[in-house]
């Protein structure tokens, strides 16, 4: 009996335990509010955790329309330059944003690590557009870049409930057998206007799935493909378009009631 208690608990001991850093997400925040210039932290709970997200208003509207921003893998929501833009951008032009700080690793981990941690990030989106509809907001649009992409089309191709649109940047075609990363099965389920944006030199993960990508969207009626030349993952050459691209689409697409 006495073996049998000593091997559970050697087993319970060495079973990997799939959650998100919170260390880690503990000194983003850290960093973050220490210099936040523009929106407001505030924090949001999922099951039994707490994550930082940022609130920022919308300049001209009554916060109506809202965009959920999801950064790329072990980022946060403020990450420059191009989650920065879009949080702080989008508010300019009707959207209000709510940028989230996602399930992350430790640093180095790699793509395969973060699958694990997509029901956690399923969590925190659901509590994010619950925290939205509260707040007044009516149309709610999805931005995510990166594994934030592939983070929010398993949400929404589980239950696109209460969300208008997707926006998806550089979303990745992995090559994986986990379920929650089967990003081509993902995008047929997401009956929604959804933007699938890349660049003429992203990752191979998801430049070489472009095609795959839009024969996945082909019976999605307002599914729309962006490739952007001359740009890489880092969108830094001009990712000032890459926003304008994204408010313009949001602007055309979703409309008031």
């Amino acid at each position: 009996m006495r073996s049998a208690s000593l091997f559970a608990a050697l087993l319970l001991v060495s079973t990997p335990v799939f959650a998100t850093d919170s260390r880690r997400e503990q000194d983003f925040a850290t960093a973050i509010q220490q210099q936040l210039s523009m929106g407001q932290a505030i924090w949001l709970k999922s099951a039994d955790k707490t994550f930082l997200a940022l609130y920022t208003e919308a300049e001209k509207t009554d916060n109506s329309q809202a965009a959920i921003v999801l950064h790329d893998m072990g980022e946060h929501p403020d990450a420059k330059p191009l989650i920065h833009r879009l949080r702080t951008t989008l508010p300019i032009h009707n959207w209000a944003t709510l940028a989230l700080q996602m399930p992350i690793r430790e640093s180095g981990a790699r793509s395969e690590d973060y699958y694990p941690l997509f029901d956690e990030a399923r969590a925190r989106i659901d509590a994010s557009v619950e925290h939205l509809l509260k707040s007044g907001a009516k149309h709610i649009a999805i931005v995510g870049y990166g594994m934030g992409a592939l983070m929010a089309a398993y949400r929404l191709g589980d239950k696109p409930n209460d969300v208008t649109a997707l926006v998806s940047i550089s979303l990745p075609v992995p090559q994986t057998t986990a379920v929650p990363a089967q990003s081509l099965d993902l995008i047929k389920k997401v009956q929604l206007p959804f933007l699938d944006v890349y660049a003429e030199f992203d990752l191979p993960a998801v430049l070489d799935s472009a095609r795959q990508r839009r024969m996945a969207g082909k019976d999605n009626p307002v599914y729309r493909q962006i490739r952007m030349d001359g740009e890489d993952h880092g969108y830094q050459q001009d990712y000032d378009l890459l926003v304008k691209r994204v408010y313009s689409w949001l602007t055309t697409t979703v409309s008031e009631d």
